[in-house]
């Protein structure tokens, strides 16, 4: 069964249950104040599992482009992914465990086709914070699942919460027996041994962890589900890795034919950071030297650095690019569409960093030299590590140039190093997803609505070309990405302060409509990612001076919002200027 087969069967499974089917969100957030990038189904759907109303009801499904990178220095193994996608089904105070469970059952099983005899799965084993659950256990049962394929486990591996505070609450998660021998007489769904393999995860969010650590109950009681697109088609179709599905063994086979060396690790590289980079550029990402530009920068990087060891030509690219795109055009339409700014982007960023690559070949020229003055050839850790940060120089690329000079190299203080390295990188991206889009307090919600009133006042000054390009808020400030060819003029900025600012002192009434996106379109709301929402979305309009298609939140009126003053106006990448702004 093609990933697309299993992706229609899931939507029409779950709308065939009276759930509406509602778009993927951007791989960039428009409103999430902390995250670079969309990493979970949930993530956009936070404000909903609160409470807020949705448009499309209380049954939804959906597919979600997802891209996580704290793992990025372990892809290349046969599992590893970055850009994936998600399935869902969510219930927004509607049903809860014994439907959820019922019908997680019966798209296994008889959509699937998958034998009720492989299928294990695991349940919260309940502390002080929550009890056993129970409730599910006996789901299960009723299901079809018997008692000794029913596993209890503590919150590490049963408990759901994304970052430190918001909506969450205890899951049960469904596994795969892959048939392959156990470990051991007590092998079971814990086991790292590859017997099983988790399938989906149907999260209960009835309770809400706040920044204190103390566990509450939400006012409503939410299902929240994720079944990976990637891994279930790998299982379906009896392969052993994502790799040699249709989603990627074209590109694979196509990297295997050009290679003059062969090197499954680089190839599975190159392969799967070329198609999250596509992704990326697709939603509107650009390579940058921060935040979510330089994951896309270090992902082309070590994508082309994989090319030269394959010894590729580098003049490929291009090709290779179309043949993702016709990969994978059934399953995203809009890789056609943006084909072009594309290839542009990722062989633009490839040029400049083999410019990188000649000057990081000459920082060790120097750093040989160095050490051929002083009689030693053993190159430190430290220097090694510099190389690799710096100008993209892995380890094995600086051991290749060292064996040629009769250097030795040092990598136990380079991956002590590297190790320290990659827990900071961890730290961050968690601190950068603390709390999405739960983190909705009085401050976030003034910057939302702020955003708004800088997007059009932007128009105003600089024209209809000055669009939205990507946010972050956070409780301190807010920042608006959008395109315009050049630097901004002290006049202009002065300009776009006064006209935010006198409809602040106006004190406009901001109210919400839910209408078809086509009435929407109508009435003359814009919106930069209205493919977000489905065909019921939520305006905002203020006064008589905005009016656009948004997820909220909002204040009720702008006098809420104080003073409006721009702190910095730089670029953010080719034709993309960024603004920085606070409410005093």
């Amino acid at each position: 069964m093609k990933a697309i087969e299993i992706r229609n069967k899931y939507l029409n499974f779950f709308k065939n249950h009276g759930h509406s089917v509602i778009p993927s969100a951007p791989l960039i957030p428009e409103n999430d104040p902390s995250v670079l990038f969309t990493t979970a189904g949930m993530q956009p759907l936070v404000p909903y599992l609160l409470g807020e109303k949705h448009p499309a009801g209380v049954r939804l499904t959906d597919y979600q482009k997802c891209l996580r990178t704290n793992d990025i220095d372990e892809v290349g193994d046969n599992r590893h992914l970055t850009f994936f996608e998600m399935l869902g089904n969510w219930s927004l105070g509607d049903y809860f465990k014994d439907e959820a469970i019922a019908m997680s059952y019966e798209f296994l099983t008889k959509e699937l086709g998958i034998d009720p005899s492989k299928l294990s799965v695991t349940c919260f084993a309940g502390d002080e914070d929550a009890p056993k659950d129970t409730v599910s256990a006996e789901a299960w049962k009723k299901a079809g699942i018997p008692e000794e394929r029913i596993y209890f486990y503590g919150k590490d591996n049963n408990w759901w919460i994304a970052g430190e505070e918001g909506p969450c609450g205890p899951d049960t998660e469904m596994f795969l027996d892959t048939g392959k021998p156990a470990c051991s007489p007590e092998c079971q769904p814990s086991c790292n041994c590859g017997k099983y393999v988790e399938i989906w995860n149907n999260v209960f969010m009835e309770y809400y962890k706040s920044k204190d650590g103390s566990i509450t109950k939400l006012k409503q009681q939410n299902v929240d589900t994720g079944l990976g697109l990637e891994r279930m088609t790998m299982l379906l179709q009896g392969k052993e890795t994502p790799f040699d599905t249709e989603l990627f063994l074209p590109v694979m086979e196509k990297l295997k034919e050009l290679a003059k060396v062969e090197n499954i690790e680089s190839r599975r590289i190159v392969a799967e950071h070329l198609r999250s980079s596509i992704m990326v550029i697709s939603d509107g990402g650009r390579p940058s030297n921060i935040d979510r530009g330089y994951v896309l920068r270090r992902l082309i990087r070590r994508m082309t650095r994989h090319l030269n060891k394959l010894q590729i030509n580098l003049d490929e690219l291009g090709n290779l690019i179309d043949l993702y795109i016709e990969t994978l055009k059934e399953m995203y339409p809009e890789l056609v569409q943006n084909k072009e700014i594309i290839k542009q982007t990722i062989i633009e960023e490839k040029n400049k960093f083999m410019k990188t690559l000649s000057h990081g070949e000459k920082e060790f020229e120097k750093a040989v030299n160095k050490l051929k003055q002083e009689n030693k050839n053993v190159i430190d850790g430290y220097t090694i590590f510099k190389l690799y940060e710096t100008y993209g120089f892995p380890p094995e690329i600086t051991s290749d140039l060292a064996k040629e000079q009769g250097i030795q190299i040092d990598l136990t203080e380079f991956d002590k190093l590297f190790k320290e390295h990659q827990e900071k990188s961890r730290l961050g991206s968690e601190q950068k997803f603390k709390g999405g889009l739960a983190e909705q307090n009085e401050q976030t919600t003034k910057y939302h609505t702020a955003t708004h009133l800088l997007h059009k006042a932007l128009q105003i000054v600089l024209g209809e070309h000055a669009k939205q390009n990507g946010s972050n808020i956070t409780v301190e400030r807010l920042r608006f990405d959008f395109t315009h060819p050049e630097k901004m003029t002290p006049e202009q900025l002065k300009q776009v302060e006064d006209i935010v600012n006198e409809q602040i002192k106006r004190d406009l009434k901001v109210t919400c409509e839910e209408m078809s996106l086509s009435e929407a379109k109508e009435s003359g709301a814009t919106g930069l990612f209205e493919n977000k929402y489905g065909e019921k979305v939520k305006v905002y309009t203020i006064g008589d001076f905005s009016k656009e298609i948004c997820g909220g939140p909002h204040v009720t009126h702008t006098g809420e919002l104080g003073h409006f003053k721009i702190i910095k106006e730089e670029s953010s990448s080719s034709g993309v200027r960024r603004i920085k702004a606070i409410l005093e």
